[in-house]
């Protein structure tokens, strides 16, 4: 009687928690001694023939047929133009975007990333921008700006602050620098310190605007003879030695 009713109901079940909720019932009547292991056996086997059928007829709700996400399908990135994508990695790596001592540990495409992300840490004291932007803006692909991103993390450089929200979209993780010698290298805008040394060894800075000139003045202080007065002194000097000469003469015996 008990095995004819449990197997009239798993065949009427339409909701895999009916089926759960029978399954429940037949092993609890088998512990109890009410079916026999051959009996038991067999319900298990309509119950997953029945779990199988009912799985074929769950539409999810809200989801599109072929699909595991509610959220659309991301776009492949690809530059315009693969040439003007390369000379901007280039240009922005060569920019000096960190101290010589750090960027040596990273390739070309990755300071092209880290670029961006000390720009906006620079401007705004956090880089909040998508993956996607910063990839763009660094002239490189996805994958490449989350490697970057992910090597600086691990060498102890910045920080990865995730925004992630229960049910709908999360939002771009934020970035920040922690490195004391990347933090000074943008405060100092990025320049190297090798000009502000040379003012302290005794180079004088000119400046365009100056009029004065100590070695003009002190050359124009000094009196202008034309060729007259030049003559003149000639003549001078040439009478004062002839009658340093003739006293010379008179002198000797």
């Amino acid at each position: 009687m008990f095995h004819a009713t449990m197997r009239s109901a798993i065949e009427e079940a339409r909701t895999l928690a009916q089926l759960d909720s029978l399954s429940r019932t037949i092993w609890q009547a088998h512990a109890a001694e009410t079916v026999t292991d051959a009996e038991a056996q067999g319900l298990a086997e309509l119950l997953h023939t029945r779990r199988n059928a009912v799985r074929e007829t769950v539409a999810p709700v809200g989801i599109p047929l072929g699909r595991v996400t509610l959220f659309p399908p991301k776009r492949l990135q690809r530059a315009p133009e693969r040439s003007v994508a390369i000379e901007r990695r280039r240009r922005l790596a060569c920019s000096g975007p960190m101290p010589p001592a750090l960027a040596s540990r990273f390739t070309q495409g990755q300071l092209a990333v880290l670029r961006i992300v000390g720009d906006e840490m620079a401007r705004n004291g956090a880089c909040g921008l998508c993956i996607d932007a910063i990839a763009a803006r660094a002239g490189v692909c996805r994958r490449l700006a989350q490697a970057a991103i992910r090597l600086a993390e691990g060498d102890g450089l910045l920080t990865i602050q995730e925004r992630r929200h229960q049910g709908r979209k999360s939002d771009p993780n934020v970035l920040r620098i922690i490195s004391r010698e990347w933090l000074q290298w943008l405060r100092r805008g990025g320049r190297s310190a090798a000009p502000a040394l040379l003012g302290s060894i005794g180079c004088k800075t000119l400046h365009p605007t100056d009029r004065g000139d100590s070695q003009k003045q002190v050359v124009d202080t000094e009196p202008k003879k034309g060729c007259r007065g030049a003559a003149v002194d000639l003549d001078q000097s040439g009478r004062t030695r002839s009658r340093a000469v003739g006293r010379t003469d008179r002198a000797m015996p």
